[in-house]
């Protein structure tokens, strides 16, 4: 059993905190609740204003944000791809998947999807600061559950050794039943 009991928060950096907030309302519904504002930062003493931000995502999760005015304007990993870093957000079902994509396209923003991942049908876009948002619906069934968690081991250390996709699950991609468990 773990030692942690879900996650407190998650925080990224954003190029405009107030920006931040009315986007994130705006287009996806979620309550600011709570700023913080300090000339330096309590951890380490370092002299660094910012402004942390905190939005309510649903489900007693909170995604956080910091705005820094005195560092360098924020960029990317040069080194991971675009597609790798995102932050994925469940939703009920695939009508608020579709009727968000439909929201946000109203709005002005590029949406990519849905794509069927088999487990799950996902939508991307991003954020003002830049940070690829994905919201997904689950379509997994038990028998896909079963399926794959019986094989997670092996494909692990699988790739541990090969550095290759290994085939365990490869019915998630090309279109067969999963095996029964």
């Amino acid at each position: 059993m773990s030692i942690t009991q879900g996650i407190h928060h998650v925080a990224y950096r954003c190029k405009d905190a107030k920006e931040t907030v009315e986007w994130y309302k705006k287009h996806l519904d979620m309550d600011f609740v709570l700023a913080i504002a300090e000339n330096k930062v309590p951890s380490t003493g370092e002299p660094d204003p910012y402004m942390h931000i905190f939005l309510d995502v649903g489900g007693g999760n909170i995604l956080a944000f910091f705005e820094l005015p005195t560092q360098p304007e924020m960029g990317r990993d040069p080194n991971t791809p675009l597609w790798t870093q995102h932050l994925a957000l469940k939703v009920a079902d695939m009508d608020t998947l579709l009727a968000t994509k439909e929201r946000l396209e109203a709005g002005g923003i590029d949406v990519l999807g849905p794509v069927n991942h088999t487990l799950f049908q996902s939508i991307y876009f991003f954020d003002p600061s830049g940070h690829r948002i994905e919201l997904a619906c689950d379509i997994s069934t038990p028998k896909m559950n079963r399926a794959l968690d019986k094989v997670k081991w092996d494909m692990i250390n699988e790739w541990a050794e090969t550095k290759r996709a290994p085939q365990h699950a490869r019915w998630i991609h090309d279109g067969t039943e999963p095996p029964e468990v």
